[in-house]
């Protein structure tokens, strides 16, 4: 059978307010009427006149009583909707926001508790091995929990909750027979509610209240507000999980494109070394030292800037963005070591909040790396400048440099391999993005990207 809403329950209340101010004008007509046709010679003597004028006072202050009863009761609960509303509201935010899933967990258990006036609150999340990932308690001092030990398995009446997926709700849980497992220090409980958390991952839960401090036991509505709790709290859970996923994927989906830049770079080098190392041996052969030795000094050139260029992917690859260290304070630090390592000259410009998705941050970060690493190589820069904005759904993020530049359309073919172009595009079109390159002959070069702003769905 189904439940009635709060709004249905506010239209109820405000339909017995109208039939009690009609009943009670009825009621008060007729006995009016009554006395005047029935009483009219006790109502003519000052004494029948002061009777009447009381029984009309006391009624009508009976009505006003269950007026206002009416409307103390339906404020009451609209200020209590209000309370669970904007709770639930900031557990949204908090969901969908940079909040850990601990933190959003132990919000959602204090606000149910708070809001359903119990003394303790608890949720529990188990993964489908049936171990616990997470445990939060509400109102309970840190030294009760010590004394208390380890959390709970989910034996006895949670158990019920966990594994059937039953609400429970209890005056007295030391006189239900399946209240078992309450460890010596556990405190004492009487009114018990609990629900449990359906999640459509892989993790289940339940989320209790006990000991109601304003009632012997937990009403019908306090159990459906709690069931809207716990909706909350398996919507962050499987957030959550889906993030972690998310962040998984984009590790494993890195790990695969860095092996196919060192792998696609060392075969090219390897053939560069290949070709020099032949035609030293071809030019001492024929006893031609001095080629044989400009072509040494090559490859000992080429043997420096592949040493450089892993020291600074090194540098990069441990740049890493995430809660501890935001996208701007990632990419200040390493244009910092940057300009130390490269001795040119550089600033860093971001206007406003970089608000872009953990994938998006760590691929904007790594073509920005790319297209300073390529200032380095080839540009012949003494300054090099990046900034950040936003425009409307787009950042932007773009390098320049006050190098030699060249022309797009007449790119002379280099003797070392370069391929570093070609990897920014590709990282930025991954992303939803895209990249463009402003340059020509002693005019310096300028890389701007273009990625998407991230975007609230709720």
């Amino acid at each position: 059978m189904t439940q009635p809403t709060p709004d249905e329950t506010g239209s109820v209340a405000l339909l017995r307010l109208k039939w009690a101010f009609l009943v009670t004008l009825l009621v008060l007509f007729v006995f009016v009427e009554f006395a005047r046709y029935n009483l009219r010679s006790f109502l003519d003597t000052w004494s029948g006149r002061l009777m009447m004028d009381l029984v009309i006072l006391v009624g009508g202050v009976f009505f006003f009583g269950v007026v206002f009863n009416l409307v103390s009761r339906l404020q009451a609960r609209l200020e209590r909707q209000n309370r669970e509303l904007l709770a639930l509201h900031w557990a949204a935010l908090d969901i969908y926001g940079e909040v850990s899933l601990g933190t959003v967990l132990q919000k959602v258990v204090d606000q149910a508790r708070q809001l359903l006036e119990a003394k303790y609150g608890a949720v529990a999340v188990y993964d489908d091995k049936g171990l616990m990932k997470e445990f939060m308690t509400s109102g309970m001092p840190e030294e009760d929990k010590e004394r208390i030990g380890t959390p709970p398995e989910g034996r006895g009446l949670l158990g019920v909750v966990l594994r059937r997926g039953q609400r429970i709700r209890l005056p007295d849980v030391t006189r239900d027979p399946r209240s078992v497992g309450f460890p010596p220090n556990h405190p004492d409980m009487h009114s018990l509610l609990a629900i449990p958390i359906i999640c459509k991952g892989p993790f289940r839960g339940n989320l209790y209240v006990a000991e109601k401090m304003t009632a012997l036991e937990f009403a019908h509505e306090d159990e459906e507000t709690l069931v809207r709790f716990a909706t909350a709290a398996a919507i962050a859970i499987d957030n959550a999980h889906l993030n972690q996923r998310l962040r998984t994927l984009a590790v494993a989906e890195e790990r695969v494109r860095i092996a196919r830049e060192i792998h696609d770079g060392m075969a090219q080098i390897l053939a560069y070394v290949n070709t020099k190392a032949q035609a030293v041996k071809a030019y001492l052969e024929r006893e031609k030292t001095e080629e044989a030795s400009a072509q040494l000094e090559q490859l000992a050139a080429a043997a420096r800037e592949v040493y450089t260029d892993a020291r600074e992917g090194i540098m990069a690859l441990r740049t890493r963005v995430g809660p501890d260290q935001p996208f701007s304070e990632a990419l200040e630090d390493y244009v910092e070591r940057w300009e130390m390592q490269s001795g040119i000259e550089s600033s860093l410009e971001i206007e406003g909040e970089i608000q872009v998705s953990a994938s998006v941050e760590l691929q904007l970060l790594r073509i920005l790396q790319e297209a300073l690493a390529n200032t380095r190589k080839h540009s012949g820069a003494t300054r090099v400048d990046v900034r950040i904005h936003q425009e409307r759904d787009r950042l932007i993020a773009s390098v320049e440099d006050d190098g030699k530049g060249f022309d797009p359309s007449n790119r002379p073919r280099e003797a070392f391999p370069r391929f570093g172009l070609a990897i920014m595009r590709e990282r930025a079109e991954s992303i939803g993005g895209s990249m463009d390159l402003e340059t020509s002959p002693g005019g310096g070069t300028r890389v701007k990207i273009r990625v998407p702003v991230a975007t609230n769905s709720f």
